[in-house]
């Protein structure tokens, strides 16, 4: 993060408290350019995003209709590196303009066989008990069950990533090693716009993704959900702020691993399997460029998790928080994230609790899945 700040186009930075390791860009940094876009500043899997829908089921269902909730999962979801639909999904979003760049007008085939699926590493879909806290929701205050999805842009938005970065640090040979994964791209120049126009698909493409997931869930339970939560944490936008000096202008603001959480906007911070997640409503703080944390953050590595821990390390403990797991891998075990709740507690100037969610019925890629993001 620090390397990040010197360079050239910085303007500002922050980092967020579930920060840890990322290529370039710490995941959980935040990085404000002026008139360039950094690739891996954006993340490998450009667009990830969240996804709640809150169901107009009883939360008894967890209980009563498990056999049917678990199924409608299984159904209507594809996991793992590669997965696809034989019978292709059907979205607007396959109808708009995939010649935004030569590689885009490539991957459209690719992009479409995968078109409602969610992938491996830490993505998930799942169902939880949801407490709403506070108003602003759109619903009363109260429980509810809810279906809550992790995912992004899948094989096609990880290739417009690495396309770009190997081409960003071709441009900027000059840069030191330590420096080459912040290359940049110039706005004003063609690869920058090629870039920002594929980006800003992958991120039509990400939501099409979980607007599917959801939509297909909710035919299958016979339900309209009563009110939907989403946004992107791995994105470049083009945003207003004060900046030290007290100077307000457009910078380009990356949110790697990181929640917008201007004024009023609302998202979701899951914590992990085994752990709370929330619905947040931003405070517009300006030192952190209006962004909060995107989850708990790892505090240990896929492979140290998975040599560390075994699967009866991790069934006693979704045993004591009453989760049932379709599948995983066991470098998402719960211990290997941080205290939801200490990363929450570091962030109340950043945004305020308003619901909270207990996964108690979760699907991720079986283990040995390689993560794409």
């Amino acid at each position: 993060m620090e390397r990040a700040v010197r360079l050239p186009v910085s303007v500002m930075g922050a980092l967020m408290p579930d920060a840890h390791v990322g290529y370039g860009l710490p995941i959980g940094g935040v990085l404000a350019t002026d008139n360039a876009v950094i690739p891996y500043a954006v993340g490998m899997d450009i667009a990830c995003r969240m996804r709640m829908s809150v169901l107009p089921l009883p939360v008894s269902a967890l209980e009563g209709e498990r056999e049917r909730l678990r199924s409608a999962i299984e159904r209507e979801t594809r996991f793992g590196v590669g997965a696809e639909f034989k019978q292709r999904r059907q979205h607007d979003v396959m109808d708009q303009d995939w010649g935004a760049s030569p590689l885009t007008q490539r991957l459209k085939d690719k992009a479409w066989s995968q078109l409602g699926t969610s992938g491996s590493g830490n993505h998930f879909v799942e169902y939880g008990v949801l407490t709403v806290l506070r108003e602003g929701m759109g619903v009363a205050l109260g429980e509810y069950l809810a279906l809550l999805s992790h995912s992004g842009s899948r094989g096609t938005g990880g290739q417009v990533a690495t396309h770009y970065s190997q081409l960003a640090m071709r441009l900027h040979p000059e840069l030191p090693h330590e420096l080459s994964q912040l290359a940049w791209l110039d706005l004003d120049r063609e690869a920058g716009q090629e870039y920002w126009a594929a980006m800003e698909l992958m991120g039509r493409y990400a939501a099409a993704n979980h607007e599917l997931i959801h939509r297909h869930v909710c035919r299958a339970l016979g339900v309209e959900p009563l009110t939907v939560i989403e946004n992107h944490h791995n994105f470049a936008w083009r945003e207003t702020h004060a900046l030290p000096g007290g100077q307000r202008r457009e910078v380009i603001v990356h949110r790697k691993g990181a929640t917008p959480a201007g004024r009023g906007a609302l998202g979701v911070i899951p914590g992990s399997m085994g752990a709370p997640g929330y619905v947040v409503r931003g405070l517009g703080e300006p030192a952190s460029l209006n962004s909060a944390a995107h989850g708990a953050g790892r505090r240990m590595s896929r492979k140290r998790a998975a040599q560390q821990y075994s699967w009866n390390d991790l069934k006693e403990v979704l045993r004591q928080r009453r989760v049932e797991l379709i599948s995983a891998g066991l470098d998402e075990v719960p211990m290997a994230y941080k205290d939801i709740e200490q990363v929450m507690a570091a962030q109340t100037d950043l945004v305020e609790r308003i619901a909270r969610f207990d996964p108690r019925l979760v699907k991720m890629a079986p283990g040995g899945e390689r993560p794409e993001d």
